[in-house]
């Protein structure tokens, strides 16, 4: 199905708005504890389990108003609801937490098979978007499958080291940070491997 133009704002409102509303949502339950059935659970529970049905709604809005949804929209879809239902059902906050760790390897994994095949993934996902030849797309692919490996690390360290206060600040900010900072660092790699420009360097950087 071909997709449709959406107001760019309300994209961004259904993408982001279910990661700004828990991370709210925790800052205000995290010091407390509720009972449910006789059950106490902690404020961090109760958020993940308003944020999985929170997310599936925004995903499906995204898929009805775009007429389209990536893999990597679907993969971290159905990881939050089998992880975050985890953690609910069980009432323990490491699986939720585990779910960053999983997206990353999966993500890194999949390029990295794609690279061992000669291709890359990343252009196809991002359907050519970037005018830059197939080298550069196989070179941005590896640093970026060796990113995703290196986060998925990174969050590993941070959530078995560190308070939940500490590992949803860094979920929420410290993540989608270096997801940023990464590609405004890849301006190297667009302007060496350009389609636009004659005469590009082919070195691998």
């Amino acid at each position: 199905m071909s997709g449709k133009t959406i107001n760019p704002i309300l994209k961004t409102v259904l993408e982001i708005g279910p990661v700004v509303v828990f991370f709210a949502a925790y800052l205000l339950t995290r010091e407390r504890m509720f009972t449910i059935g006789g059950t106490e659970y902690e404020g961090f529970i109760l958020v993940t389990a308003g944020f999985i049905p929170l997310m599936i709604l925004s995903t499906v809005l995204l898929w009805k108003l775009t007429g389209k949804l990536s893999k990597m929209q679907i993969v971290t879809l159905l990881l939050i609801v089998v992880f975050g239902g985890l953690s609910v059902w069980l009432n323990d906050d490491r699986f939720f937490k585990m779910k960053p760790t999983l997206i990353y390897l999966l993500f890194a994994g999949a390029l990295g098979i794609g690279l061992l095949r000669g291709e890359s993934y990343l252009q196809d996902v991002m359907e050519g978007a970037l005018p830059i030849s197939h080298e550069g797309w196989m070179v941005l692919t590896r640093r970026l499958a060796g990113f995703f490996f290196a986060l998925a690390l990174l969050n590993e360290a941070i959530w078995r080291t560190q308070s939940t206060d500490t590992w949803v600040y860094f979920k929420t900010f410290g993540l989608t940070a270096a997801v940023f900072l990464f590609f405004m660092t890849q301006g190297g790699v667009l302007k060496r491997y350009s389609t636009e420009a004659e005469g590009g360097d082919s070195k691998d950087g």
